[in-house]
């Protein structure tokens, strides 16, 4: 009986947080007010969005111009399925549009309704957010429009120093034929590596194929669930999503019988007490937790054994 492979959706994500500079600060400053602004080059062309350098000479470009709100289009690409996270809900248009004042193009959303209204060489005007921060997406959208631009806003709020840029990928994984057997294993509670039949190296988790000798790892294994820490590092530093509070170790372990470590918590001592040679064993969530997932071994926790001698783990540094 031929086993279906595992697939489950998958979602990376994080939010980049970074300091603007001062050219970039005003150009964010700016799109709060209701304003675009670029910056003028030694060769005289407006840029916009404004370069911190320029292209020509690659010295700091500091002559901020203001240009409208209001240009041209110069390309066009038709959106009919948004995805999530673009400027739209609904069918739009991703355009090169030259500002009046400037001489390089933004990329921006179009909101035309359909493709037959899109054209090159169409005017078009910003559509502003309603609520404003001092961001790209303060720019709503582009708009067809012969009709002036709206009038900046006064702001005395403080300049746009920073910004967050949540990047969101969401993809689906279908596992190979090992790890789903992997993976099976952990919903019983099973730790299952591949061995070579060429060198007879044990992985854990299993690769298709032996990267020593390139032929198949046709031999499944199953490991017990202790082992030794080979190297570790010490997480001081508190970051966005952060499940357990600093000071704690991430440590690679090596299961007795494998031949390559994996990367797992060590908990249940003081992070300065985690050491290389340590044996360890894992720390199992309640059974009714348990699914396709090495998220079922909750972390690592020192077993009170002497250390394991360095010759047992020098080769899997």
């Amino acid at each position: 009986m031929v086993t279906k492979p595992l697939s489950a959706p998958l979602e990376v994500g994080f939010d980049y947080t970074r300091s603007l500079g001062p050219t970039l600060s005003r150009f964010m400053t700016a799109l709060r007010q209701r304003r675009v602004t670029g910056v003028r080059g030694s060769d005289g062309r407006v840029h916009v969005p404004p370069a911190e350098y320029d292209p020509v000479t690659a010295e700091p470009l500091t002559e901020v111009v203001d240009v409208a709100s209001t240009g041209v289009v110069r390309s066009w690409s038709w959106a009919a399925e948004p995805l999530e996270g673009q400027p739209l809900d609904r069918p739009f248009a991703w355009a090169l549009v030259l500002l009046d004042g400037a001489d390089t193009a933004l990329l921006h959303a179009v909101d035309a309704g359909s493709p037959d209204r899109m054209r090159t060489g169409m005017r078009v005007r910003v559509r502003w957010a309603d609520d404003r921060v001092g961001a790209i997406t303060d720019i709503a959208c582009f708009e067809p429009s012969d009709e002036p631009a709206l009038e900046p806003l006064d702001d005395d709020g403080d300049p746009v120093t920073m910004i967050t840029s949540p990047v969101r990928l969401h993809y689906r994984h279908t596992a190979s034929a090992e790890e789903s057997s992997f993976l099976r294993g952990l919903a019983e509670g099973r730790l299952l590596g591949q061995r070579c039949p060429a060198c007879g190296k044990v992985y854990l988790p299993p690769r298709p194929a032996c990267p020593t000798d390139g032929v198949p790892t046709a031999e499944e294994v199953e490991l017990p669930d202790h082992g030794t820490v080979t190297t570790f590092c010490i997480v001081n530093v508190p970051f966005l999503g952060q499940r357990i509070t600093p000071p704690y170790v991430a440590a690679y372990v090596l299961l007795d019988g494998a031949d390559i470590a994996f990367l797992h918590l060590v908990l249940g001592c003081a992070a300065d007490e985690v050491r290389m040679g340590m044996r360890v064993e894992a720390v199992w969530k309640p059974r009714e937790e348990w699914g396709p997932t090495l998220q079922n071994i909750d972390h690592f926790r020192p077993t009170g054994e002497p250390d394991a001698p360095y010759d047992t783990y020098s080769q899997h540094l």
